[in-house]
């Protein structure tokens, strides 16, 4: 029996908010479980230096966790002068993961800042921040569109993300935070809507997991992402 009382192959209960702050062009609250980030996508008119005069635009991420987001404080990474290595780990997970759905050609010499803050903590954050990041990316594209800023539609595809583990040799999907702190392997999973990887980040913790045991990993992680797609989707007011 899981934690939250959950099936193997459940999801957590998954809702996008979305216009969740004034001025970000696309903004997002994310919740998962008990899991809670806020996604917002801002729009500026430059690009970093080694894509300028390529006539390409740039999406990049930053990610943070307030302090108040895990039950001991945690302090701001602001006050030690750096980001943890872990915090950059994920930044450039989310990053990378949006522009594989993007021609940025087509975006045009401009960078989309997507930023992830999260504000309540319970495991999944790194997915829930892509799930979220592309509905608040979409909604910062539409905005382009709508002031004829691009002239065609740069998105490739859709994009979400969820966790799966194996915790007391059952494969388990979305874990919450008890789950990953005593999983035998933690891995996460980013797909596209049409079912193709992104990325997939998997660790044995003292433990080693065979092929079958990969494969019921990722059947599961496919069946969540076609779940979550589907409530993008419907967040979007997209029709399947």
């Amino acid at each position: 029996m899981r934690v939250d009382n959950r099936k193997s192959d459940e999801l957590r209960p998954l809702i996008i908010k979305r216009h969740f702050t004034k001025y970000a062009p696309g903004s997002v609250l994310v919740e998962t479980g008990n899991t809670k980030v806020i996604c917002t996508a801002s729009i500026e008119e430059s690009v970093p230096p080694h894509v300028k005069n390529t006539g390409e635009g740039w999406i990049t991420a930053e990610y943070s966790m307030l302090p108040s987001s895990t039950p001991t404080r945690a302090p701001r990474e602001s006050t030690k002068g750096k980001v943890s290595g872990r915090t950059h780990e994920i930044q450039r997970l989310i990053g990378r993961s949006m522009r594989s759905i993007i021609d940025l050609a087509l975006l045009k010499e401009r960078t989309i800042w997507i930023d992830c803050d999260v504000i309540q903590a319970d495991g999944g954050t790194r997915t829930a921040a892509i799930t979220g990041s592309y509905v608040a990316l979409m909604d910062a594209i539409q905005l382009l569109k709508s002031k004829d800023m691009i002239k065609e539609n740069p998105v490739l595809n859709s994009i979400a993300a969820v966790s799966v583990g194996i915790v007391n040799g059952v494969v388990l999907l979305d874990l919450c935070y008890a789950e990953d702190a005593a999983a035998q392997v933690d891995m996460n999973i980013v797909m596209t809507g049409d079912g193709k990887f992104i990325e997939i980040q998997g660790t044995g913790e003292e433990y080693t997991f065979n092929d079958n045991q990969l494969a019921d990993m990722l059947r599961m992680a496919k069946k969540g992402i076609i779940e979550i797609t589907e409530i993008q989707k419907k967040a979007l007011e997209i029709t399947a």
